[in-house]
C-alpha cells in the first residue's frame, strides 16, 4: 500500500506510466479508483498520480474543518513530496474546484488545468442538493448516503444497464466510508467554497469539460467558468451525467488527451 508523508498526515497515492506528470484529483467520494477509466490509457503518454484525499480511504481520517484550499495545499504537498515540480492537473467535481485554487495561488506548478463538472461557487440549487445529501447521510446513514448517491451522480440509463456493476461499487465504498463527521465536514467545505473573484487570474491553459445532463454540476456552472477563465477552452459532451469520465469514457478521454499533448513542454513529449 504505497502512502507517502506530507507532513501532518499520510496520503494513499497510485502512480505508473513514465513522461510528463498529470495528477488526477477526485471529487467529493475522494478515491483515486475513481479514474480507473482513465489511468490504463493515460499512462500510455504520461506519468499519472491519482491519491485518495485526507480523509478518505486508506489515506488518514484526519478529524479536521475541511476546506477546498486545505485539499489543494494537501495536493502540492503530495507533488512536493514525489518530486513533482510541473505537471497537467485534472480535477473532477470537488476535483475541479481545488485545481481552480491551484490555478490562483500555485500557476507555476501546473501545465494546464482539466476541470470537469464543477463549478465556480455554490447557489440555490446546489445549497438545496447538499442539503438533502447531508440530511440523507445524517438521518439515514452511510449506507443509504452511498445508495442515493449513485441516483443523482449517474444518469438512469446507465444504472439501468449497470445495476450490477454499481451495486459493487457501492459495495466497496460503503466498506471504506469515513465517519459521516468527516464526510458532513467535506459537504461544508464544498457549500463555502467560492473563489470566483479570483478567476481572472488564472493564466494556466484551461479546458473545462461538462455533460449536459449532470444533475450534480448543471452545464451553466462550466459555461460561468468557461467564461470566468481568460482563455478558457470548454467541450459539452451530450450526456454521461455528473460521472462522465466512467459512463462517456472514450469520448472524455479523447477529449482531454490531444489537449495534453498539446500543452506537455516539447521536451517532454512521448508518443502515446
Amino acid at each position: 500500500m504505497p502512502r507517502i508523508s506530507i507532513g501532518d498526515c499520510q496520503l494513499y497515492y497510485e502512480r505508473t506510466g513514465g513522461g510528463f506528470p498529470v495528477v488526477f484529483v477526485t471529487g467529493l467520494s475522494g478515491h483515486a479508483n475513481f479514474w480507473r477509466e482513465q489511468l490504463p490509457v493515460f499512462a500510455k503518454s504520461f506519468e499519472v498520480v491519482a491519491f485518495d484525499h485526507r480523509g478518505i480511504g486508506q489515506s488518514d481520517h484526519s478529524r479536521i474543518s475541511y476546506t477546498v484550499e486545505r485539499l489543494a495545499a494537501d495536493t502540492i504537498g503530495l507533488l512536493d513530496a514525489l518530486g513533482i515540480q510541473k505537471a497537467h492537473v485534472i480535477g473532477h467535481s470537488t476535483g475541479g474546484a481545488i485545481a481552480q485554487v491551484l490555478g490562483i495561488e500555485h500557476a507555476p506548478r501546473l501545465a494546464s488545468l482539466i476541470i470537469c463538472a464543477s463549478w465556480p461557487k455554490a447557489d440555490a440549487y446546489f445549497r438545496r442538493l447538499f442539503a438533502l445529501r447531508k440530511e440523507i447521510l445524517a438521518k439515514l446513514g452511510p449506507s443509504s448516503y452511498v445508495q442515493a448517491n449513485s441516483l443523482f451522480l449517474y444518469p438512469s440509463y446507465y444504472i439501468a444497464e449497470n445495476n450490477e456493476k454499481l451495486r459493487q461499487h457501492e459495495a466497496q465504498d460503503l466498506a471504506t466510508f469515513s465517519s459521516a463527521e468527516i464526510m458532513l465536514s467535506r459537504i461544508d467545505a464544498i457549500l463555502a467554497f467560492d473563489r470566483t473573484s479570483e478567476l481572472g487570474r488564472i493564466r494556466t491553459p484551461t479546458l473545462v469539460v461538462a455533460s449536459q445532463d449532470d444533475n450534480v454540476t448543471p452545464a451553466y456552472f462550466s459555461e460561468q467558468l468557461a467564461r470566468a477563465i481568460p482563455g478558457a477552452e470548454v467541450k459539452f459532451l451530450p450526456q454521461g451525467g455528473h460521472c462522465f469520465p466512467h459512463t462517456m469514457a472514450r469520448e472524455f478521454n479523447h477529449a482531454v488527451l490531444p489537449f495534453l499533448l498539446a500543452h506537455t513542454p516539447a521536451e517532454a513529449r512521448r508518443t502515446a
